[in-house]
């Protein structure tokens, strides 16, 4: 069966690349309307620059600690297709998701779709086949007319607005934000994780009539001695475990996570020992994941500025030697990526990563020339080459960071043995 569904993806890759793209809701509802039924269940749907499939890990995993059954479908999978849709926290059988893609490919007549909407319609006719006490959706891009966007949200989140698919979304905060925006439904709980707004966002969010829950304003979080973290809400205040997911940024996701299920009916039976020990259990990987100690080697699928941003911030400075294995898909903005690492590596090690979107590795080296960052840039065939040769290179005091991509770690995943980190 897994043969079956290399077919069916090959076959989908083939019909409509999955680098093609084609923003609106009209074909999907179509064919949505030819499947069967979503469950009279809570829906949450979680857009966002970054931070969108840790929120959606760590609401499953809590959801999960309660018992409740879930469907969560998110994209990119790092390293097996049937990542992308989890039914109670395990990746979807093969022939389960071979089935729906069946059903998808006969409901849909002769309606022109894409990767990203067949895939998707695949996911909610398991979700309808599944009924799970909740749906987690992961917004593949923007929101307002992103595929998952054809389902209504019970709950809808935004985590963070950074510049990023400027080709689609606009090229400003602003506008991006608004596209964001278009998951909220009127009368419904919105849930705004990102602090700094951009200015004229708080009027585009209140002219969505969802009902608003602000990051520092509504909700705020701390981090507290003990590895805890302080959730704090206008009618009361839980300290939960910092969640398992390494880097300080998580701490806003958890507090986002939270809020989001606290809007949740009250027989869904969340209680305060379910989001402590979802917390505690959460897993990603590829999420400043570390996966050797020495010399030190993390995996980050960091691929915009934003994003760097914050790995700069969760690596800190090296106690040895650090070197970069960096691929990037075109167009990324390498030079903002390379700005914000800028003094994080005595040594980068750039990749093509092959396939659509491809990026040449001396283009790319050519990027971080330009800006130009510190350390030695060079160019290299592949990313297992690259980080053969960083960890040749790299004593038990050194670190190897992978970063870039999905595809990037994707790439590193079968040079690395047994994982001894997080």
């Amino acid at each position: 069966m897994a043969t079956s569904l290399h077919r069916w993806l090959r076959r989908l890759e083939q019909r409509s690349p999955e680098a093609r793209i084609e923003l609106g809701l009209d074909r999907v509802r179509s064919v949505l309307d030819r499947l069967p039924r979503l469950p009279a269940r809570p829906v949450i749907t979680v857009a966002g620059t970054n931070g969108k499939g840790s929120v959606v890990a760590m609401m499953e995993a809590i959801a999960r600690a309660a018992g409740l059954a879930t469907v969560a479908y998110s994209s990119p999978h790092l390293l097996d297709f049937r990542e992308r849709i989890r039914v109670n926290g395990d990746p979807v059988g093969a022939a389960e998701l071979v089935a729906a893609l069946d059903e998808v490919e006969a409901a849909r007549g002769q309606v022109d779709l894409t990767y990203f909407e067949h895939v998707t319609l695949a996911a909610l006719a398991l979700a309808a086949r599944a009924q799970p006490d909740l749906l987690l959706l992961e917004v593949g891009l923007g929101g307002r007319l992103d595929a998952v966007n054809v389902v209504d949200a019970d709950v809808a989140v935004i985590t963070s607005i950074g510049l990023d698919h400027q080709d689609w979304l606009g090229s400003t905060r602003l506008a991006i934000g608004r596209e964001k925006a278009g998951i909220a439904r009127a009368g419904r709980p919105l849930i705004v994780a990102e602090r700094r707004l951009p200015r004229g966002m708080l009027e585009v969010l209140q002219a969505s009539r969802a009902r608003l829950c602000l990051a520092g304003r509504d909700f705020r979080w701390r981090a507290e001695a003990g590895a805890r973290l302080r959730v704090t809400w206008s009618d009361r205040s839980v300290v939960l475990p910092r969640p398992a997911l390494a880097g300080p940024w998580q701490a806003a996701n958890a507090a986002c996570a939270v809020t989001a299920l606290r809007q949740l009916p009250d027989d869904c039976g969340l209680q305060e020992q379910h989001f402590a020990r979802g917390l505690e259990n959460v897993a990603l990987p590829g999420r400043l994941q570390r996966v050797s100690s020495h010399p030190e080697v993390w995996l980050d699928v960091a691929h915009n500025g934003p994003a760097a941003r914050a790995l700069a911030q969760g690596l800190g400075p090296a106690v040895g030697r650090s070197t970069a294995v960096f691929g990037l898909l075109a167009g990324k903005d390498a030079r903002a990526i390379g700005r914000a690492l800028d003094r994080c590596f005595d040594r980068w090690l750039v990749a093509p990563l092959g396939g659509d979107r491809d990026r040449s590795g001396e283009s790319l080296a050519q990027s971080l020339r330009d800006i130009p960052v510190t350390g030695r840039v060079e160019a290299v065939e592949s990313v297992p080459v690259a980080l053969k040769l960083a960890l040749q290179d790299s004593a038990p005091e050194d670190r190897v960071v992978v970063f870039g991509s999905f595809r990037t770690v994707a790439a590193a995943w079968p040079e690395l043995h047994q994982p001894d980190g997080r």
